[in-house]
C-alpha cells in the first residue's frame, strides 16, 4: 500500500488496479472513501480502462477481430507497477504484455498518477502509444464516497450540486448494462439532484450532455462538502448500490455500448484515440 499525506489529507492506493483505497480528511477525522464492503461493493474506486461500461455480448471487436471483455475492462483486476513515490504524489504503470494483448490488440503503457494538492487529490490517466498503429480506448473513474458523512445522519440529508444549472437527461441502460435508447429527464431544481434510495433503482445516471465540470456533496445538516472536478470527461455517471451508504461520482471518455448490433471500437461512442509516439493525459480532481 502506498500512503500519501500532507496537512490536510492522508491518501492510500493499492498497486491492484492502482486503486485508492481511502481518503482520510484530517481537519474532521473521516474517512471520506467508501471501504469496499464484499457484501455491498467491493471496490473503492476502480479505474476504467481500455472501455467503460459493458460490451454487447461481453465482446471488443477491433479490426475483424472479436476480445471478449468484461464490464469497465481489464485494468482494476490488474496488477500495476510503482513508477515513484514521494509524500505527496505516486505514479503507476500497467505496461501491455502477453495476457492484455489475448484481450486487447494494442501495446501501451497506461498510467494512473496521483498528486496531493493542498486539500485536492489530482488523478491523472495517462495512455502512452506504444505501437506502430493508433490506440483506441475508453478511460473513467468510478470513486465512491461515504454518505452521510458522519454517524447519525440520513442519506436523505444529502444532495450533489452541480456547477450550473442542467436540464438533465439520463440515458437508460437495459438489464444488460447496455444503452437502451430511451432518456429520462432528472430535474434539478436550483442545481441540486437530491440522494434518495430510490435515485438509482433502475442503475446508474449517466449525463452526456453536462454543462458542468463540477459537481458537489452537499447536506442540509452541515457545512462539510466533498467536490469532484473533471474538466477533461465530457460524460459522467452516478451511481450507488441501492441502500448502500456511497454515491459514486464517475468522470468517463467513453461509455458502455449500445443494444443492438456490435460495431468496431473505432465507431463506439466517445472512444479515444492516441497515435504513435504520442501521449494521452486526462485529469481529475477529488477536494474535501
Amino acid at each position: 500500500m502506498t500512503i500519501l499525506e500532507n496537512d490536510f489529507l492522508k491518501v492510500a492506493i493499492d498497486s491492484k488496479g492502482a486503486q485508492l483505497t481511502s481518503i482520510f480528511n484530517k481537519e474532521t477525522g473521516l474517512e471520506q472513501l467508501w471501504q469496499a464492503n464484499p457484501d455491498v461493493w467491493g471496490y473503492h474506486a476502480p479505474n476504467l480502462f481500455p472501455i467503460v461500461g459493458g460490451l454487447l455480448n461481453n465482446e471488443l471487436h477491433a479490426d475483424g477481430q472479436t476480445y471478449s471483455m468484461s464490464r469497465h475492462g481489464f485494468a482494476r483486476q490488474s496488477e500495476f507497477i510503482l513508477l515513484d513515490s514521494d509524500e505527496v504524489h505516486a505514479g503507476f504503470s500497467l505496461p501491455n504484455s502477453e495476457k492484455t494483448l489475448a484481450v486487447f490488440p494494442y501495446k501501451f503503457d497506461f498510467q494512473v498518477l496521483y498528486t496531493l494538492i493542498d486539500n485536492a487529490l489530482r488523478i491523472t490517466y495517462k495512455v502512452i502509444n506504444r505501437d506502430n498503429k493508433p490506440v483506441y480506448f475508453s478511460v473513467g473513474g468510478h470513486p465512491a464516497f461515504n454518505v452521510p458523512f458522519n454517524a447519525g445522519e440520513s442519506y436523505e440529508d444529502y444532495y450533489l450540486e452541480f456547477e450550473t444549472q442542467e436540464n438533465l437527461e439520463t440515458h437508460l441502460l437495459n438489464k444488460d448494462g447496455l444503452f437502451s435508447g430511451e432518456t429520462h429527464p432528472v430535474p434539478t431544481p436550483g442545481k441540486k439532484l437530491g440522494l434518495t434510495r430510490e435515485l438509482f433503482a433502475e442503475d446508474a445516471l449517466v449525463f452526456k450532455n453536462l454543462q458542468s465540470r463540477m459537481v458537489t456533496i452537499k447536506s442540509t445538516k452541515h457545512h462539510q462538502t466533498l467536490s469532484v472536478e473533471f474538466p477533461h470527461f465530457n460524460y459522467l455517471g452516478l451511481w450507488a448500490k441501492p441502500g448502500a451508504d456511497f454515491v459514486c461520482i464517475e468522470p468517463w471518455l467513453g461509455c458502455a455500448d449500445s443494444a443492438g448490433e456490435p460495431k468496431d471500437i473505432k465507431a463506439k461512442e466517445n472512444i479515444q484515440k492516441v497515435i504513435t509516439g504520442h501521449v494521452f493525459e486526462a485529469s481529475y480532481y477529488i477536494s474535501i
